[in-house]
């Protein structure tokens, strides 16, 4: 008999009641050391006074109009993302799924009204994910995304993470976009260097084609800038926002320059709950904290303190772990080890951590993590490598 609650997710054997920063507590009491946050989405931990202060005052006011009326918090984070990234203008979705349909549509109509009908072709990378919507697992195009939900959507191709030569080959008159995470997420935490991010710049430039980058997990923060791309001094066309802009409230966004907007007119595109004010009161409390100068500048310290931490535990547990991957506070352990043996002997220990593929497990804790928190999770991670360890 099917559950009422569609099984489409393998969960771990344990509920959570409450949070409080880095913490969670279970419904039989023990607390959790979260090194997931909801998968790098409570950018400033669990129940963050000023977000409760936020949504509280605006749900006393209003929750919901419809995007057929002027929303003023949805115009006040609007403005704030501008003044703060490369944007000219902003689209407001529930979800980076949502936002990845609109980037998607966004090129393509781009093009539609440049007269270059034909361009529709979108390329993308090995190791992506852009979201479970048919545009999603048509960009990503791995068999584990897009198996047994055919036909594909058409019009994506996919290349090898890092393969140059191909790349160069792919570009042809069909060609509309680059679609690409500056630090791939599910694919295992694999950063694209700063030198290639400028060269896709570069690439796209000389061809005439639009740049997309999907920051849906490791923007707003997470890195150390506001936004990853910005460690490589160069801006996209079109970027993907979700996760930690809402800190926990869900909510995503699309950005992008005039030029790449232009196809982008009345009735083209819309949301029924996108950029309600209940999530764009949200949004701009995270923005006016993680924007912050200083704190990016301890973003960036503590991450120093944690990789730090990470590389000795694989130097002292060769049989578990390999090496350290990411930047920032996106961090991965990539494991000779099963990384769910390590995921699930975390559990044991009172510390949640996130796997992904390559055989890594992920580490993306709150922004707000303390000096005392990182030292506590070192501790467990080494207790749940002992574990596995011990074991093989």
């Amino acid at each position: 008999m099917i559950p009422s609650i569609l099984p489409t997710y393998n969960r771990a054997p344990f509920s959570f009641v409450s949070g409080s920063g880095s913490w969670l507590t279970s419904d039989d009491g023990r607390r959790f050391l979260d090194l997931g946050a909801g998968i790098a989405v409570n950018s400033l931990g669990h129940a963050h006074p000023k977000l409760v202060a936020a949504l509280t005052a605006q749900a006393g006011q209003l929750w919901h109009t419809s995007n057929l009326y002027h929303i003023p918090a949805q115009q006040k984070l609007a403005d704030q993302l501008v003044d703060l990234t490369f944007a000219d203008t902003v689209f407001f979705t529930n979800s980076g799924t949502e936002s990845c349909e609109l980037a998607v549509k966004m090129a393509r109509k781009y093009f539609y009204d440049k007269g270059q009908p034909e361009r529709v072709e979108i390329i993308a990378f090995e190791g992506a994910f852009h979201g479970r919507s048919s545009a999603g697992i048509a960009a990503a195009g791995a068999e584990k995304l897009t198996k047994g939900f055919g036909p594909l959507l058409p019009g994506f191709v996919q290349l090898p993470f890092a393969d140059h030569d191909a790349l160069h080959a792919a570009v042809n008159e069909k060609t509309a976009a680059i679609l690409i995470e500056p630090i791939q997420g599910e694919g295992g935490i694999r950063p694209v260097p700063d030198h290639c991010l400028k060269g896709l710049r570069d690439f796209c430039d000389s061809h005439g084609i639009l740049l997309i980058f999907d920051e849906v997990q490791c923007g707003v923060g997470r890195t150390g800038k506001l936004f990853a791309h910005e460690w490589a001094g160069i801006d996209p066309d079109i970027m993907m926002v979700a996760k930690g802009l809402g800190g926990g409230f869900p909510i995503g966004a699309v950005l992008a320059n005039e030029e790449a907007a232009s196809g982008m007119g009345a009735g083209t595109h819309g949301s029924t709950y996108g950029g309600n004010p209940l999530g764009c009161a949200v949004a701009s409390a995270v923005l006016d904290e993680v924007a912050a100068p200083e704190f990016l500048a301890e973003v960036s310290r503590k991450s120093g303190a944690l990789r730090q931490g990470l590389e000795g535990l694989v130097a002292q547990y060769t049989d578990v772990f390999e090496g350290v991957t990411g930047a920032g506070l996106m961090l991965g352990l990539k494991c000779k080890a099963s990384n769910m043996d390590v995921v699930t002997a975390g559990y044991d220990c009172e510390v949640l951590t996130v796997p992904a593929a390559e055989n890594v497990v992920r580490v993306l804790p709150a922004l707000t993590i303390s000096n005392a928190e990182i030292a506590q999770a070192l501790e467990r991670l080494e207790t749940a490598a002992q574990t596995v360890q011990s074991a093989q």
